[in-house]
């Protein structure tokens, strides 16, 4: 388990790593996409799994654009049981269901996949591909389904070069407030 302090470390040691064929670092993804959840009103949980959504990609270190040699980095699941004990299981959920929203956002919003980046159409590739009618209906039907795709959402707008956003500081004090004690 990690505690705050590390991963306000790994934000701020690999945090300049650029997200994979996206114009913004891991650390600016994560700022934009915990930016984008305070300003849709999210709590203290949630805007937390916005900005550790992606944590699993620096826990890591699978270089470059790891889709392009065909790897699933298994993001979602790779930092869980770095989280687990810190967080509430409705962060870890909101976190490990963002992926699985990307599939279900696929399959029941027309237009959507068309929206995603290049890396993104390529790792839905990897992670299993445009969820079916009853993959969709089993993934919606979960508990905190909801609150994943709202998470989805954020992350597919959190690729701006130019976003401004509060420093890490505000976000690492929001994810202290909904730490477990």
């Amino acid at each position: 388990m990690l505690r705050i302090d590390d991963i306000e470390a790994l934000f701020l040691n690999r945090g300049h790593e650029q997200y994979s064929g996206e114009p913004v670092t891991q650390r600016q993804h994560a700022l934009q996409s915990a930016t984008l959840a305070e300003a849709d009103g999210a709590d203290d949980e949630l805007v937390t799994a916005a900005l550790l959504h992606d944590l699993g990609h620096l826990v890591q270190d699978l270089g470059e654009t790891p889709t392009l040699r065909g790897v699933d980095d298994l993001h979602q699941f790779i930092a869980l049981p770095f989280l687990r004990g810190l967080f509430s299981d409705r962060v870890l959920g909101a976190v490990q269901g963002h992926v699985d929203a990307k599939r279900w956002l696929c399959a029941k919003r027309p237009g959507y996949l068309e929206t995603l980046s290049a890396d993104s159409q390529r790792s839905l590739v990897l992670q299993g591909g445009v969820f079916d009618a009853a993959q969709a209906a089993a993934f919606i039907a979960k508990p905190g389904a909801d609150e994943a795709v709202r998470l989805r959402l954020w992350d597919d707008q959190a690729k701006s070069a130019t976003m401004v956003t509060p420093p890490l500081a505000h976000f690492i004090q929001r994810a202290r407030r909904c730490a477990l004690a």
